[in-house]
């Protein structure tokens, strides 16, 4: 072994890392590519020569090895808690208030460091006598997946710490949030059209997905950045005493920060803080759906403790809703798979709340005619965060009378039949049950998660079996062969195994699941499980008369009705002995435990994650139970956005109040 070329190898490696952090960190680069490449080349060759003396922070380690075939699970030394929201100032002076309660002490002045609320996806990044070995995602808050192959691809996450003085800690760990840049995000999607590809919904989901690639060269075909929001683990060294110069250290050892930092004092510094930073929030170069707010003092941190799930001395205060103006082009009427035909906007392309919208459903005929809306009209359209798309109202002082009113159709517009609205029913419907629209939407609906969980049979996939004719039918799917598919366009051998392995692998399902996945009217996930708890199998379900669907829990008289008449439809009876026959098996409901008994939830507004019976069923499965009010033996009031009177009467009496994520987490122990 040479120690001079131990000695350039180290040389080089210390100098690369540099460049790429005062690039990629600083956006302060100070040689230029070509030089950059130039010594990256020379490393490599050394390295190539001298495998021996290749560093684990090497730059040219950030990507390499075989794609994995799973991620596998990490316990967090520390939990990765999450946080209680403040929707508007109000709820921030409650904040505020509160700790003063806790601290008994109405007249102290509390400082806070104010942060970016970034709208990425929290990470955990673990360094050993400063050294990245391990980065994992937040998963339950407990336990998360090992995604280190892939967070080494990112360039602004440093492989080894800037350390100044003396030896780095023998152990650091430091939390924060991966995400894209809004440029970055924009060309990505711009590139991925132009390859035929669909475009990303928004950066956040792109920045999960991005991390959760087996093949750690996809990841590092993406622009994803890393800014850091705190420690996690440390060992070997002192952390200082306040937030704001904790973040600062963490800012000297290499990574980004939030450009907002701030330290202020007391509920006016809260107040205006909060102000500024929504005011600047589209000058940032990425999505942020509100700012951070935390305690500065560690030890003030400390006295004031945590709540079950997240900390007493910090608050994700979140902005405003987002609406813009943007032009209402067409109404485009989509039939779905129990023939219900919703009218949706096609709307001038706006960017709302850091995503480009150009859709958002009008529900219906009444809605449309309820707000006034007209083709042509300025419209303003809302959104937050992930929350769907809405079309607010027309802004009728821009009419200049070139719009014109929206018929709605007598007939389907996709099989030509006369569609019927029953008195009293919103929706109006398609009664053919061959439409071809229908039939598409009922086997999407068979293959979701929430139904057989067929991995990897979209909307595209399942167009394409239609049009080629290779099925008419939920019960076709079972017949398919990996022959067919690999045949088709857009396959190969092995995605064609892939899709009949996971075929294959969904004709073992839970009762409730398949009763979902069957497309009953008025029978969601919830209701799916209460049934399967109340009939041993699906021929006695089959069976059951309306009375006797009425003394289950919570069916009522048109769920009931909905039920029988499914099961009295020949061709429905006969696709449920077909997929029988062809080996579907039906296992009973298992209650997962009972960590949520004796406990009674009450959930409020809507949830993006997942639905409202959705949830509902997750409760129960835990062994908890669902109440429709509010109340002091109400264990947990769930809170999504745009909640009721449900969550200030909460916050009354006292009632621990869940944002979403901290619903999620619960019910997936």
């Amino acid at each position: 072994m040479s120690s001079d070329h131990k000695s350039q190898i180290s040389a080089l490696v210390s100098e690369l890392n540099d460049h790429c952090y005062r690039y990629h960190v600083l956006g302060k680069p100070t040689i230029s590519d070509a030089e950059y490449d130039r010594r990256y080349r020379e490393l490599e060759s050394l390295e190539r020569d001298h495998p021996e003396l290749i560093r684990a922070d090497s730059p040219t380690q950030r990507v390499g090895g075989a794609p994995l075939s799973e991620f596998v699970t990490v316990k967090h030394r520390v939990p990765m808690l999450s946080l209680n929201n403040a929707m508007n100032e109000e709820e921030i002076q409650d904040f505020y208030g509160q700790l003063l309660r806790h601290l008994e002490d109405e007249s102290a002045q509390i400082d806070f460091c104010v942060e970016n609320k970034f709208d990425g996806v929290a990470i955990t990044l673990t360094y050993e006598n400063g050294v990245f070995v391990q980065g994992a995602t937040r998963g339950d808050g407990f336990n998360g997946e090992d995604i280190t192959v892939n967070l080494r691809t990112i360039r602004s996450i440093p492989l080894s710490l800037r350390w100044e003085q003396g030896k780095p800690p023998v152990l650091l760990e430091v939390r924060g949030e991966v995400l894209f840049l809004k440029t970055e995000f924009d060309a990505l999607n711009v590139a991925r059209v132009a390859a035929g590809e669909e475009p990303f919904a928004n950066p956040r989901n792109a920045a999960a997905g991005s991390l959760r690639q087996l093949d750690p060269r996809i990841t590092a075909a993406r622009p994803l950045r890393f800014f850091a929001y705190g420690f996690g683990a440390v060992e070997g060294m002192a952390i200082p005493d306040s937030q704001y110069e904790g973040l600062k250290l963490i800012e000297r050892c290499g990574f980004g920060v939030s450009p907002i930092l701030a330290k202020v004092g007391g509920e006016t510094g809260l107040l205006e803080s909060y102000r500024s930073a929504m005011a600047g929030r589209f000058a940032l170069p990425f999505e942020v759906d509100g700012v951070v707010l935390k305690v500065d003092s560690i030890a003030l941190q400390e006295r004031l403790g945590f709540r079950q799930r997240s900390p007493r001395w910090a608050i994700a205060a979140k902005f405003p809703p987002v609406e813009e103006n943007t032009k209402l082009l067409n109404i485009e009427i989509q039939v779905g798979r129990t023939g219900a035909l919703t009218p949706v906007a096609h709307l001038k392309p706006v960017r709302v709340g850091g995503v480009v919208v150009s859709r958002a459903t009008l529900h219906n005929e009444d809605e449309i005619r309820r707000k006034g809306l007209k083709i042509g009209d300025t419209v303003v359209v809302r959104r937050q965060g992930d929350v769907i798309p809405a079309v607010i109202a027309p802004v009728l002082a821009l009419r200049d009378g070139t719009e014109t009113e929206f018929i709605f159709p007598n007939s389907c517009p996709e099989c030509g039949s006369s569609i019927a609205k029953p008195e009293g029913d919103a929706v109006a419907r398609c009664p053919n049950m061959r439409c071809p629209a229908q039939i598409e939407g009922r086997i999407l609906h068979y293959a979701s998660r929430g139904g057989a969980d067929i991995e990897g049979l979209g909307d595209k996939i399942v167009e394409l079996l239609l049009n080629e004719k290779l099925i008419s039918g939920i019960a076709d799917l079972y017949e398919l062969k990996e022959a067919q598919l690999a045949t088709l366009p857009g396959f190969g051998e092995l995605s064609a195994r892939n899709l009949c392995e996971a075929i294959a692998h969904s004709k073992t399902q839970p009762l409730h699941k398949f009763i979902f996945a069957l497309g009953i009217r008025h029978v969601g996930e919830r209701t799916a499980l209460l049934l399967a708890r109340s009939y041993p199998n699906i021929e006695s379900l089959m069976r059951a008369s309306v009375e006797e669907l009425l003394e289950v829990k919570e069916i009522g008289e048109e769920t009931a009705a909905s039920i029988v008449s499914f099961f009295q439809d020949t061709e429905e009876v006969a696709l449920v002995s077909r997929l029988l026959a062809l080996g579907v098996t039906l296992t009973p409901p298992e209650q997962q435990g009972t960590a949520l008994k004796g406990k009674s939830f009450v959930i409020t507004g809507t949830l993006t994650s997942m639905g409202r019976k959705e949830a509902e069923g997750k409760v129960e499965s835990l062994g908890g139970t669902i109440s429709s009010s509010v109340s002091k033996k109400t264990s947990y009031v769930v809170v999504g956005s745009d909640p009721g009177s449900k969550a200030t009467k909460a916050r009354e009496l006292g009632v621990t109040i869940l944002d979403e994520e901290q619903f999620s987490e619960m019910v997936r122990k």
